[in-house]
């Protein structure tokens, strides 16, 4: 419901019915019924014939009485005094007309009027005096009138000092109730067409015989105040109320306000917003309009007033705010190639069964700086072309920085996978914007999380993208469980400040064993975190997290800190202690480095070689010349470098050739397998042999048996570390245990 409200529909909808309650609308009903009058002009029945008075300005009692002994003579069906005459000026003349009232019986009604035609008040009526009319109907003649002061509705009765009067329109119609308080008038009736004849010549005997028999007469002077109803100009109220009795013939005489029509508008509004195709979703808005219009007419026509101005501003209300939306669409979704951008796709709801697929194009940015502006759109559409064939996307949506996304039909995983990289086949051609030729190179991000908004499906496919870029991977898959982890590595490095400051992250130190001196000479610093909630977090885990969210610093140089004064401390207690740690790929590129390193050794007061920085897996390092020199600075100030995991990944010949370090590290994968696979011996053996040619020792990680130990002893490795010598502990208890095993070497000798 709140969506719904919040939607174009829902808000023109409130506007128009907050604002028709208290009728703030109602100028435009009155302008559509004055311009509706004479599209549904008809003529009025002869059923009532009105008889002028023109006698003059002021007629005489005498000169009614006369006039209504003339029409008693022809038989008329039921006769209205609406005369404004003056009593007690003439004795015989009011007897004359009391005598003529009286011949009629029943069958006469004596108008009154209000002094004003919207008037209610008793004080604004002057009833007859009683010995004029002593037993005749008396009919009340008063409108309920709009602030332009035409007639709207009339009430059945009117209620003077206690006593309820019939209105004039009730008593013509003989209709006295109706499923409302109030009835309307019928204003197709025009005024002109209403039957009306010259006393004069009613005396004169000029009317033909029979024109008032069965008929209603009204007899009049033209008294009370000039009014208009929809659709005419001012006239004498008597033809007002012979149009409302007109409307009161009809089955029907009610209202039924503006709500019902504005309902059924916003209803049909709701439908017609299903409709795909632009052109039948227009035809059916102006068929709709047209029917706004009709309706009333028709309903009118019934006897049913039902007013349309609310419904008239829902439409102008729907189609502004349409039209806004659609001018910011343009503005805001479009980007400047002319392809709709990145935000027109968030804001749509993308089906079940579709994937999303964002594209990045490598070195995109460089490719614009080398392009006068006006070839930027171009390269755009050149590139959302090949995309689109490959794809069969029928809609390309462009990013500013070299994105393009899209939504396909879901495959099986496999098969999308083999999809996107024949789609990367259509870029091995290069790109011929005028007169310049380019090479691209894309990478794609994945999303197939359905039943997520679309705002986060695009942006996950958007980091994916941006993910392979950086990682030098054609495709990256977005996974749910990235999104249940996004809180936790966007809030990292607040997380890792407090684990640092409260003791949750801590250092652990796994010992290495030297094969020549026969005892440990040194230790790894290893990283820990017991997060209270999550409990022990894998190493992997947190540091990688780290890693992307940009805050390995903090946690290196803290780890460079407690490892000094853990090296300090044991090389306080005698023979040399070596001391390792590690350097993530995200910082061995980084300009001040170098600079940070000297500044903690020279603080610290330790001797660099005392220190070996393990560098691991590269293949993340985006500038691989700046790691090259500040890891050759790092061994130049006396740091000894270590290759991490060899024979894996990165860390290769090709490494050990561009880096003069100092040791290479087993990785555990060979180690553990040293036993049963002649391979993975022959593969020690040679590194081994390798390494002590190059003057680099060997350190043999991963070693759980004395097997294994014995083996790698005898192959001439220089240092050994594993579950075997022992696990990664705190510094208290890696102390006392060195400091134990040191007396036991003592006592020995």
């Amino acid at each position: 419901m709140r969506q719904f409200l919040r939607s174009p529909l829902g808000i023109a909808l409130l506007i128009s019915l907050a604002l028709g309650i208290p009728g703030v609308w109602l100028p435009i009903s009155s302008f559509y019924w004055n311009k509706v009058a004479p599209i549904m002009a008809s003529p009025a029945s002869d059923r009532v014939i009105i008889v002028r008075m023109d006698q003059g300005a002021d007629p005489t009692t005498a000169d009614a009485a006369t006039l209504l002994t003339q029409i008693r003579r022809e038989m008329p069906r039921s006769v209205f005094f609406d005369a404004k005459v003056s009593y007690g000026v003439n004795e015989s003349g009011d007897e004359a007309l009391r005598h003529a009232i009286a011949s009629f019986g029943r069958d006469f009604t004596y108008v009154v009027r209000a002094q004003k035609p919207d008037q209610f008040e008793p004080d604004g009526f002057r009833l007859p005096p009683r010995q004029i009319v002593p037993d005749s109907q008396i009919a009340i003649s008063a409108w309920n009138t709009n602030f332009m002061y035409k007639a709207e509705s009339a009430p059945y009765y009117v209620s003077l000092n206690g006593r309820d009067y019939p209105t004039v329109s009730t008593v013509l119609a003989d209709r006295h109730s109706g499923a409302q308080s109030q009835y309307y008038p019928d204003f197709s009736i025009a005024p002109s067409t209403i039957p009306t004849v010259s006393g004069h010549a009613l005396l004169r005997g000029e009317i033909a015989p029979g024109t008032f028999t069965g008929r209603s007469v009204v007899l009049t002077s033209d008294q009370g105040a000039l009014m208009s109803y929809f659709g005419t100009n001012l006239v004498q109220p008597i033809a007002i109320d012979i149009a409302a009795a007109e409307a009161l013939r009809k089955p029907l005489s009610m209202s039924l306000s503006f709500v019902p029509l504005l309902v059924l508008v916003g209803m049909a509004v709701f439908a017609i917003r299903v409709i795909r195709r632009q052109r039948y979703r227009v035809i059916s808005y102006l068929a709709l309009f047209g029917a706004t219009l009709f309706i009333p007419m028709q309903l009118r026509a019934w006897g049913i007033v039902c007013e349309p101005d609310a419904s008239i501003m829902f439409f102008v209300i729907y189609a502004a705010i349409r039209g806004w939306q659609k001018r910011t669409r343009r503005i805001q979704h479009t980007s400047l190639s002319g392809l709709p951008n990145l935000a027109a796709l968030s804001s749509q709801q993308i089906e079940v069964g579709r994937d999303v697929v964002v594209v990045v194009v490598a070195r995109y940015e460089e490719m614009m700086a080398t392009l006068p502006r006006d070839l930027h759109g171009e390269v755009a559409r050149q590139i959302a072309r090949r995309l689109s064939v490959g794809s069969g996307a029928n809609e390309i949506y462009h990013g500013e920085s070299g994105h393009f996304a899209w939504t396909e039909e879901a495959r099986p995983l496999e098969m999308q996978l083999n999809h996107l990289e024949g789609l990367r086949a259509l870029f091995s051609a290069p790109l011929q914007i005028g007169e310049h030729t380019f090479d691209t190179n894309i990478h794609f991000g994945l999303d197939r999380n359905e039943g997520l908004d679309a705002s986060t499906r695009v942006n996950s496919a958007l980091a994916s993208a941006n993910e392979a870029l950086a990682n030098g991977r054609s495709i990256e898959l977005f996974e749910s469980q990235r999104l249940v982890e996004a809180p936790w590595e966007l809030s990292l490095h607040a997380r890792i400040e407090e684990g640092l400051r409260n003791g949750e992250i801590w250092l652990a130190f796994q010992p290495q064993w030297d094969f020549l001196e026969g005892r440990v000479s040194g230790a790894e610093a290893l990283i820990r975190w017991n997060h209270p909630t999550r409990g022990p977090i894998a190493p992997d885990a947190f540091i990688l997290q780290a890693e992307r969210a940009g805050r390995i610093d903090t946690l290196t140089y803290w780890v460079l800190e407690e490892a000094i004064s853990a090296a300090l401390a044991l090389n306080a207690l005698g023979p040399r202690f070596q001391m390792s740690i590690n350097l993530s790929a995200q910082m061995v590129d980084k300009a001040d480095l170098v600079t940070n390193f000297a500044e903690i050794v020279r603080r610290r007061r330790i001797e660099p070689s005392l220190l070996t920085i393990e560098v691991t897996e590269t293949s993340s390092v985006r500038n691989r010349p700046a790691a090259c020199h500040n890891l050759t600075k790092l061994r130049e100030m006396g740091f000894r470098l270590s290759i991490d995991d060899f024979g894996t990944g990165e860390a290769s010949l090709a490494y050990l050739a561009d880096l003069p370090s100092d040791e290479l590290k087993l990785d555990r994968r060979f180690v553990s397998r040293l036993l049963d696979s002649e391979r993975d011996r022959a593969i020690i053996t040679s590194t081994i042999g390798l390494a002590h040619a190059l003057r680099q020792s060997v350190v043999a990680e991963g070693i759980e048996d004395a097997a294994t130990f014995a083996m790698l002893r005898d192959l001439g490795c220089d240092h050994a570390q594993g579950y075997y010598l022992g696990r990664p502990q705190p510094f208290a208890v890696f102390l006392s245990d060195y400091e134990q095993g040191r007396r036991r070497a003592i006592s020995d000798v």
